[in-house]
């Protein structure tokens, strides 16, 4: 009847914590590029970070605008998951729908960034480190965008109830994740490197 039974659950939870630690391993071999650039700016790229001719963008701008609104669809997706768990649909709908409209924004404005920024993913390794970190973030944030959607799509079906949404929790321990790299790509990639 489409209730999974305890020992399933635990599978299923062991399962999306097993590929969310994968993903941090991407991340950490992207950071670790970074780090290994920026730490010690070799000559071929003027021995500073940003190398020269590269000006950051500014970490105050769309960076931070972009955080409060990841920050704060973390939020109303635990306020979504616990109004679920509460029976208050009405709440759980409100908060994943709040969700998925800051993940769009979000998204809009990582685009507009990428389009107005002063450089290019071919423009050294800052270039580089820059557009791929923030690039593989942007994807997890869509892929977590439509993961969450899906549940939001079964919940307003009535396919999700308070003891058996293994699926919308799995999105949430996603969208937390998504949330956290982003904290440490703006505080390394933007605030460090436009300081």
């Amino acid at each position: 009847m489409g209730n999974h039974t305890s020992q399933v659950q635990k599978g299923l939870t062991l399962g999306v914590a097993l590929f969310i630690v994968s993903e941090i391993f991407a991340f950490l071999s992207i950071f670790w590029a970074f780090f290994h650039s920026s730490l010690a700016p070799t000559i071929e790229i003027g021995s500073s970070w940003p190398p020269f001719g590269i000006e950051a963008l500014d970490p105050f701008a769309i960076p931070l605008l972009n955080t409060v609104l990841l920050l704060s669809s973390g939020a109303f997706i635990t306020y979504g998951h616990h109004a679920l768990i509460q029976g208050n649909r009405s709440g759980a709908i409100k908060g994943t729908l709040l969700t998925i409209i800051f993940a769009i924004v979000f998204t809009g404005l990582q685009a507009y960034e990428y389009v107005e920024a002063g450089f290019t993913i071919a423009d050294s390794v800052y270039g580089s480190v820059f557009f791929c970190s923030t690039g593989l973030h942007g994807l997890h944030v869509i892929v977590g965008t439509l993961f969450i959607l899906v549940g939001f799509i079964r919940m307003i079906n009535y396919h999700l109830t308070d003891s058996h949404h293994q699926g919308f929790e799995a999105s949430i321990l996603y969208w937390h994740f998504v949330d956290v790299v982003w904290l440490f790509l703006f505080i390394a990639v933007y605030y460090w490197s436009g300081n």
